[in-house]
C-alpha cells in the first residue's frame, strides 16, 4: 500500500501522523501543497489513499477534488471539506439531519442582519462563513454593536464578509467539548476551557479529559454521518435548558493538546482507518 500525506508543513499533529505510519511499517509520501502542481488531463500521483492535512482550505478542496477525479480515495473526501469548510452548509446538514444546534440566521444585507439579530434577542455571535481557529468571530451585545460590525463588515467587501451568519450566544459554562469521530465511533473528547467566551485551545483555553457518555457518543456520531463521515472533530457546547447542541464541525482537525489528556492514540487510530479506506476494507463512496 501506498499513502500520500498531503500537508501545506509539518506541525506537530504530521509529526505525529508520520511517526504513527512509521510505526505500522507504511510506504508514504509526504506531498506539499506549496510545491505540487497538477496535470488535469494526465493523472501523475498513484496511491492507494491520500491523508489530507492542508492548513489552507482552498488548497485542501480543489486538491481533494483532483484527486477523487483521478480515481484516488481521500480522507476526508471532497464534499466533507466543503461541507465542513462553510459554517452555512455545516449547520445546513446539521439542521436537515434534526441534529440539536443554537439558533441560526442567515442574511445577506446589514439591514436583515440587524433584524435577524434582534429577532435572536442580543447578545449573538457573528462569524465569517469561512473560518477556524476562532478567528473574526464578535460577540455582539448591543444594537450600537450590532450596527458598527455589520457596516465594518459590508466595508470590507469580499464575498465572505456579504454573507452574515448570525448565531445565538449560547450561556455554556466556561468550557465546550471537542469530540474526535473516526469512522463511526466517538474515540475522544476533551473540555476546552477558558474564562473567555471562545475556549479554543488555539486562543488560549486549557484542554482535560472529558469522558463519552452514551448520548454524547450518539449524538457525535451522527452529527459525523450528517457531514458525509470520516475523520472530524466536533465542537459541542452544554446549553443548561436544552443540553448538548453541535456548534461546528472540523474535517482538518488538530489534535496535539488532546493525546495526553486522553490517552487516545489519535494519530494511530486515523491512520488506521484511512489503511482501512486504501484497502477497502471500510466501505468508501466517492464524491461524485
Amino acid at each position: 500500500m501506498k499513502i500520500g500525506l498531503l500537508a501545506s508543513r509539518i506541525r506537530v499533529e504530521e509529526k505525529l501522523l508520520i511517526k504513527a505510519l512509521d510505526k505500522r511499517g507504511l510506504d508514504y509520501d509526504v506531498i506539499d501543497d506549496r510545491t505540487v502542481s497538477f496535470d488535469l488531463a494526465r493523472p501523475h500521483l498513484r496511491y492507494d489513499v491520500v491523508l489530507e492535512r492542508c492548513i489552507n482550505h482552498s488548497r485542501a478542496l480543489y486538491a481533494l477534488r483532483i484527486l477523487e477525479d483521478w480515481g484516488i480515495p481521500c480522507v476526508n473526501r471532497y464534499t466533507v471539506a466543503d461541507v465542513c469548510g462553510n459554517k452555512l452548509l455545516t449547520s445546513s446538514a446539521l439542521a436537515k439531519a434534526k441534529i440539536p444546534v443554537p439558533e441560526i440566521r442567515i442574511a445577506f444585507t446589514p439591514e436583515s442582519a440587524l433584524r435577524a439579530i434582534e429577532e435572536l434577542g442580543y447578545p449573538v455571535v457573528l462569524k465569517p462563513g469561512v473560518g477556524s481557529w476562532g478567528r473574526l468571530l464578535s460577540k455582539i451585545n448591543d444594537r450600537e454593536a450590532a450596527e458598527a460590525i455589520l457596516e465594518h463588515k459590508e466595508l470590507l467587501g469580499t464575498y465572505h464578509h456579504s454573507i452574515f451568519y448570525v448565531q445565538e450566544y449560547i450561556k455554556k459554562p466556561d468550557r465546550d467539548i471537542r469530540v474526535f469521530v473516526v469512522g463511526d465511533e466517538a474515540i475522544a473528547a476533551i473540555y476546552r476551557t477558558s474564562p473567555h467566551w471562545i475556549t479554543n485551545t488555539s486562543r488560549g483555553g486549557a484542554s482535560s479529559v472529558c469522558e463519552i457518555s452514551p448520548e454524547l457518543a450518539e449524538l457525535s456520531v451522527r452529527a459525523a454521518q450528517a457531514v458525509g463521515g470520516g475523520v472530524v472533530a466536533l465542537d459541542v457546547l452544554e446549553d443548561p435548558d436544552r443540553g448538548l447542541l453541535v456548534n461546528e464541525v472540523n474535517y482538518t482537525m488538530e489534535f496535539r493538546n488532546s493525546v495526553e489528556p486522553t490517552g487516545v492514540d489519535i494519530p494511530g487510530k486515523i491512520v488506521d482507518y484511512a489503511v482501512g479506506v486504501g484497502s477497502g476494507k471500510i466501505p468508501y463512496t466517492p464524491s461524485h
